[in-house]
């Protein structure tokens, strides 16, 4: 692509570069020039305007942001995203529903690398997103860049986006309680993990609240409704053997994994239980903010396997915001 300045007579055809208004019109940047709109440069005294021309093997801004987003999503309905209309050399993908994004990291840098002016912005792996949540943006830089070079991003970038939807849409919650807590708990627990549910379009459809006692906790689980089984117990859970992972035990579960390397959400215990995931959450569940079970329920409920290898690797970024209410802070 050839850019700089031209004399208006020689304007035609080509990209203005740069907004101008003259005798109360505005020529908007981006302007494909017109002979009329030369001979009004002229008029207007301007010796020379800034352009972009294509050379003939160049593809425009909007024309390569379009194609480099339909090769990243080529199935906009398998991929749940939505493509938008390439505007300013910027295409813009949205999420149609609750999910994580699943992306290809190593092609999305891959992309990045073939042309400055070829870049791909995306939300990290992993995090999730709400309906019309803006996931991914394309943006072509110059007013054109080279064929051959959008070909290669293409290629690099095909089929590396989208959002896993969630697929399990129902859960159940045991709460338990011991002799003598506060207050209030048991509501306040059962409201937060409600509304984390709410924010995944899963349905709460029923709550169990039994005494601190594996017997009583295997009971309540053995006979909970639910694609996916949480526990949150009235005390933290604080061993693989202690109640909760015991209670899952007795109802004819297994326990995957105690334990995280994610602060807040240390406490958390995975396992299974009658063919579903079952959650121990930990007491940071009862606050609304960020903490290492959103990432265990978001990922279970988009059917993206968690086992004990993939917690482990949640130790890179887990170390999230503090949560003033915690009984003991990491720091006084």
């Amino acid at each position: 692509m050839r850019f700089g300045p031209v004399p208006p007579s020689e304007a035609e055809g080509a990209i203005l570069a740069h907004s101008l208004t003259l005798a109360g019109r505005r020529l908007q940047k981006g302007r494909v020039l017109t002979a009329e709109d030369g001979a009004a440069l002229a008029a207007a005294g301007i010796a020379s305007v800034t352009v972009a021309r294509p050379d003939p093997d160049d593809v425009t801004e909007d024309v390569a942001a379009a194609r480099l987003a339909a090769a990243l999503v080529p199935d906009p309905l398998a991929a749940a995203l939505r493509i938008g209309a390439a505007a300013r050399g910027r295409v813009n993908l949205h999420a149609v529903g609750p999910g994580v994004v699943g992306l290809d990291a190593a092609a999305v840098k891959a992309i990045n690398r073939v042309h400055s002016g070829i870049t791909l912005a995306t939300l990290a792996p992993l995090v999730r997103v709400a309906p019309g949540m803006l996931v991914g943006t394309v943006k072509i830089l110059p007013y054109a860049v080279p064929g051959a070079a959008l070909a290669r991003a293409c290629e690099a970038g095909r089929s590396a986006l989208r959002v896993h939807p969630v697929r399990r849409r129902s859960a159940g919650l045991i709460l338990s309680e011991v002799v003598g807590q506060k207050p209030g708990l048991t509501a306040k627990g059962e409201a937060a993990v409600e509304t984390r549910l709410k924010a995944l379009g899963i349905s709460l459809g029923a709550v169990r609240v039994v005494p601190h006692e594996a017997g009583a906790m295997a009971a309540a689980l053995a006979d909970l409704p639910g694609e996916i089984g949480l526990i949150l117990t009235g005390s933290a859970t604080s061993d693989p053997r202690d109640v909760g992972p015991e209670a899952v035990r007795l109802a004819g579960g297994t326990v995957e994994r105690f334990g995280m390397p994610v602060d807040p959400g240390n406490l958390l215990f995975l396992g299974a239980q009658g063919g579903r995931p079952v959650i121990g959450l930990p007491g940071c569940a009862r606050s609304p903010a960020l903490n290492g079970a959103d990432w265990v329920l978001e990922r279970v409920a988009c059917g993206i396997e968690v086992d004990a290898a993939a917690i482990a690797d949640m130790a890179v970024g887990g170390l999230l915001k503090e949560i003033p209410s915690r009984p003991q802070p990491r720091e006084a």
